[in-house]
């Protein structure tokens, strides 16, 4: 019996962890490609044979999203399996057309066939959007649970954009792990503020060699999403942050909607900087689709080292980067933090921007008079400083969840702004965790 012949659309994440969990070793399949988007610099390479298995001996090729259509007709595609994760459903749909039309089955894969069952304990944090507070919330279950005295070990939806071999399984515990893995600012994002509470956290490409390997030393472990993905790993408690700053997005975006209908928990964040009515609406729409869930609301205040120096500035924001960009923000906590401590002017820093960060404004439209913070590599890194130092501005703020300083030479006087989770209310997150995880 022939082998289906298979092409994984994604953005070197989720596809690899599909391939990896179903079709490495599966005799029905046949991989015959990978497509990237979303992320610069991924497409072009091979997913490796080391990491491939037996039956792809020369590793899986990956090409740019754009030539799909085309290899699906000269590669004898049969099925295309859709990979990645906070586009709209009207996207996918759009997608799924193509492929059916090109003559392909088209799929999305559920969690029966994709998730990997722990034998320690699992606390998944997800969301709807990127940038709803995801992060924070995992860092708040991460500490509530060492209170409880548990040793608590993170994984990380994976960011891998180096070698992948080498990539396979990262463990993170201190900043030496960031420099010996040659890490982004992105994944320096994510990593940064486990190291700074004593937790160790895990990322790379093969999320069942990582598990086994954070179940060595883990009482419990937390998986912390990406963008608004499913978890890899089956769960215990599933947490799922929503935005009221992007209402109608969680049951419009994939495969958001999807995590708002499995949720245990749901929290509503940011409630403190949204329009009340919109926190409203989207408390309507999580009950509606998930009336068993538990929903909490939930603030995210800001804390900057020295407000006073904001006032009366002219100031270049920088922000988290996939919130602006895949995220669809126009903004995020710096310019909440700009306005509210008085700011004379918020600067466009399109004009001075350079190279790839041009090509960021141009690819995502929807940014505002902000500066995602990219840094997928070194030479996009050098591009970020370039623009950052060529602005006119009298004071940066930096609202990305680490000190970019660490990473490149900022010339200009910086505030940094920091938000953590602030639930509003009882029950609080940690009633619910002590009640399923307490000791």
């Amino acid at each position: 019996m022939s082998r289906i012949r298979t092409l994984i659309m994604g953005a070197a994440g989720r596809d690899f962890h599909n391939f990896n969990v179903f079709f490495r070793d599966n005799d029905a399949y046949e991989v015959v490609a990978f497509t990237a988007t979303q992320i610069p610099g991924i497409d072009g390479r091979v997913y490796p044979d080391q990491l491939a298995g037996r039956l792809y001996p020369q590793g899986v090729p990956i090409y740019d999203e754009r030539d799909l259509l085309k290899l699906i007709a000269e590669k004898n595609i049969e099925q295309v399996v859709f990979a990645y994760s906070d586009v709209p459903h009207e996207y996918v749909m759009h997608k799924a057309s193509q492929v059916l039309a090109a003559g392909a089955d088209f799929r999305l894969m559920g969690t029966h066939t994709t998730q990997i069952r722990s034998s320690k304990p699992v606390v998944s944090i997800g969301a709807v959007r990127t940038g709803s507070g995801k992060s924070q919330t995992s860092r708040a279950v991460v500490e509530t649970l060492q209170s409880f005295g548990h040793r608590v070990v993170a994984v990380r939806h994976p960011m891998p954009y180096g070698n992948l071999v080498a990539q396979a399984v990262q463990r993170f515990a201190e900043y030496d792990d960031l420099d010996e893995y040659d890490t982004t600012i992105e994944e320096r994002e994510e990593y940064e503020p486990y190291i700074d509470r004593g937790a160790v956290i895990y990322a790379g490409v093969d999320y069942g060699a990582i598990l086994r390997r954070a179940e060595e030393e883990a009482d419990v472990i937390v998986w912390d999403g990406g963008n608004n993905d499913l978890p890899f790993y089956q769960s215990d408690m599933h947490i799922v942050v929503v935005d009221p700053h992007r209402p109608g997005h969680e049951m419009s975006y994939h495969p958001g909607e999807a995590n708002v209908r499995m949720a245990d928990v749901i929290v509503i964040n940011k409630v403190d900087t949204a329009d009340y009515a919109f926190v409203r609406a989207v408390r309507d729409s999580v009950q509606q689709m998930n009336p068993n869930a538990v929903v909490l609301e939930a603030a995210s205040p800001l804390f900057v080292d020295n407000p006073g120096a904001i006032r009366g500035k002219r100031v270049l924001v920088v922000e988290d980067g996939p919130t602006l960009t895949h995220g669809e923000m126009a903004y995020g906590a710096g310019v909440i933090a700009a306005q509210r401590f008085g700011a004379a002017e918020i600067i466009d820093p399109r004009p001075y921007a350079v190279g790839s960060i041009v090509d960021t404004y141009n690819k995502y439209p929807t940014t505002g008079k902000v500066l995602p913070a990219m840094g997928y590599g070194a030479k996009q890194m050098a591009e970020l400083e370039q623009t950052i130092n060529a602005s006119d501005a009298e004071l940066v703020i930096v609202a990305t969840p680490i000190d970019l300083s660490r990473v490149i030479s900022i010339k200009l006087p910086m505030e940094r702004v920091r938000y953590e989770l602030q639930v509003i209310g009882t029950p609080t997150l940690d009633d619910l965790l002590r009640a399923r995880f307490g000791k």
